[in-house]
């Protein structure tokens, strides 16, 4: 019960890492504040923590709305305080960046991006407020060192990375932390959604890991904080490769190029 007591508030909880992480920070004793916009996913997962005899909130929001974010934080104060802002919530998607549509980006830059803003800024105000607490945001492999076939989504997830070095350096004299967490491709509903909002289906090479095996590295993470995490420990090389000697990370990276095909009639489809 190494999470005993902490109040921790969770986007993207309903399905696959954020689903994983709310099942493990639960079983380790922590409250988990979980938003989603697909409320009837939500309340599954926090039924199925209830049911194990863990505590869990479910708050329905969209990570793309800064007061379903304020509220999202507001439900985990209301439980007693946040100690933990993990930031999960984003899509992908996957072509040549000639053939993505600018809207298609533009949806990316939102949830990828604003989506971890707005959690993160009413996070952050009430860890300043308290005098503690630690965010931790999702990002991916990919936002440092992009790959073909996902240019939009590597600098997404790149400009997570420098968020979170920047508020290290804001942070660093408080009891405020901040972490990165830089996931390998995982098995989850990641794929589907990409076929949901765009219509594509999405062939990837290269290693792959699970859900919970992102979770136990990002629960560690909870109980002994650390800037920059990686679940996949191989992957890191891969970072300073690409520091190192970038010319070689490129041919490296060639093998791991995504690649998409429309799944049904019309192609990919985008939302503003």
């Amino acid at each position: 019960m190494r999470l005993r007591s902490r109040v921790i508030a969770i986007t993207g909880a309903s399905a696959g890492i954020g689903r994983a992480i709310a099942l493990l920070a639960a079983a380790e004793g922590a409250t988990v504040v979980m938003a989603a916009r697909r409320a009837d996913k939500l309340q599954e997962a926090a039924d199925a923590i209830a049911a194990t005899g863990g505590r869990a909130l479910a708050v329905p929001g969209d990570v793309t709305s800064e007061a379903d974010m304020q509220a999202l934080v507001d439900q985990a104060v209301g439980m007693g305080r946040l100690d933990v802002m993990v930031c999960n919530a984003g899509i992908g998607y996957h072509n040549p960046f000639e053939e993505t549509p600018l809207v298609v980006a533009r949806r990316l830059v939102d949830v990828n991006l604003m989506g971890t803003f707005y959690p993160a800024h009413a996070a952050v105000t009430t860890f300043r407020r308290q005098g503690h607490g630690h965010l931790i945001v999702i990002s991916s492999i990919v936002g440092r060192r992009g790959i073909g076939g996902s240019a939009v989504y590597s600098a997404t997830k790149a400009a997570q990375v420098a968020f979170v070095e920047a508020l290290r350096s804001e942070f660093r004299g408080s009891a405020l932390k901040a972490s990165v967490v830089f996931p390998i491709a995982t098995s989850t509903e990641f794929h589907l959604a990409i076929r949901r909002e765009f219509g594509l289906e999405i062939g990837a090479a290269g290693p792959h890991q699970t859900a919970e095996e992102v979770a136990r590295a990002v629960v560690n993470c909870m109980v002994r904080p650390r800037a920059e995490v990686y679940p996949y420990a191989r992957a890191k090389l891969l970072s300073i490769l690409s520091v190192t000697a970038p010319a070689q990370a490129d041919r490296l990276v060639r093998r791991f190029r995504r690649r998409s095909m429309p799944s049904g009639p019309g192609g990919p489809r985008g939302r503003s």
